[in-house]
């Protein structure tokens, strides 16, 4: 199957980088995966990349430089045309449940998945993508 977005993992912890990447390819042929190591990558990626497909990100919120939380704040201040094109799943370990709570209330954030997820969680949300 192919999918006419593109995908972008925003997530300082290496291992969770390589298994959501491998998920992403193997499970849903997903390719190429963008990699953003903290939420000002992942900005400069989206400010420097002309958005010609919708763009999925996986966001997680525990970054060094800047976190999840401060990458949605920045998110919001994008250009309307720039985030209609964009799809915000966040992706934690958390156990913080004002945590998760700001996460769920938060417009831009379209689910919130504990860390790790599973295949079936991807091929659900994406399958309608």
């Amino acid at each position: 199957m192919s999918y006419k977005s593109q995908f972008i993992i925003i997530e300082d912890n290496l291992i969770d980088q390589f298994v959501t990447k491998k998920l992403l390819k193997k499970g849903l042929d997903i390719n190429p995966v963008c990699i953003a190591n903290n939420g000002k990558e992942g900005m400069n990626w989206i400010l420097k990349n002309q958005l010609q497909n919708p763009l999925i990100i996986l966001l997680d919120i525990q970054m060094p430089i800047m976190n999840g939380f401060e990458f949605l704040e920045e998110f919001d201040r994008l250009p309307e045309n720039v985030k209609e094109k964009i799809e915000i799943f966040v992706l934690s370990s958390t156990l913080d449940s004002d945590e998760i709570q700001k996460v769920k209330e938060n417009k831009y954030v379209s689910d919130f998945w504990n860390k790790p997820f599973r295949l079936e969680t991807l091929k659900n949300a994406f399958l309608q993508v």
